[in-house]
């Protein structure tokens, strides 16, 4: 079985995909793949210099990932540039490594803030979203180091809220405690399929 977990930036996907994991759900991160894809194809990394110029790099020749993301972030232009560059190969390698997963375990979890934007919701077999207030996603955000315009900015660009919601087979309202989020978690697990799960 092939699930998908998505919602806005800040939600908590990835907390729920860990606790997909701990019970016993293969977990494949879109964010990820697409940091080895930067990583390990000088072709993108190539394009990506090409499109936004050598500041994106350390000295060392790393990416600078957070600038990068600022600069695309704050011109809708720049943003659709970017996913150009980076999703072809991102979404070949999740084709890839989706498949694979099938052949050797029952449940396969795909954890993609983007994933109805790629229409994956048509490829997966559970659509779950992940839903926090918009209090909850910015302190989420300022924690992992954004300042709070930019975790609104961030929020800003993606799919509104409406579009998750009538898209999704499973909403879980994650503001509560982490407790509660493995408890829905868990319900759902054993609905779907209890006996290939250790949960």
């Amino acid at each position: 079985m092939l699930i998908g977990i998505t919602g806005q930036i800040g939600a908590g996907k990835t907390e729920a995909a860990k606790i997909f994991a701990e019970c016993g759900a293969y977990v494949i991160s879109a964010d990820k793949i697409g940091r080895d894809v930067v990583e390990k194809k000088p072709e993108v990394l190539a394009r990506l210099i090409k499109a936004f110029g050598d500041d994106i790099l350390t000295p060392k020749g790393n990416l600078r990932r957070k600038y990068l993301a600022r600069l695309a972030f704050a011109d809708e232009n720049k943003k659709k540039k970017l996913n150009k560059i980076v999703h072809p190969a991102l979404l070949k390698e999740l084709r890839r490594q989706s498949k694979e997963a099938l052949k050797d375990h029952g449940i396969v979890v795909i954890d993609a803030a983007l994933l109805l934007d790629w229409g994956w919701d048509k490829k997966v077999d559970l659509t779950i979203v992940i839903h926090a207030s918009d209090k909850s996603k910015i302190a989420r955000l300022v924690k992992k180091g954004y300042t709070a315009n930019e975790a609104k900015m961030r929020l800003r660009s993606q799919l509104k809220l409406k579009e998750f919601r009538a898209r999704a087979d499973i909403i879980i309202h994650n503001n509560k405690s982490l407790n509660y989020l493995e408890l829905r978690i868990k319900k759902i697990l054993r609905t779907v399929g209890p006996k290939r799960v250790d949960c």
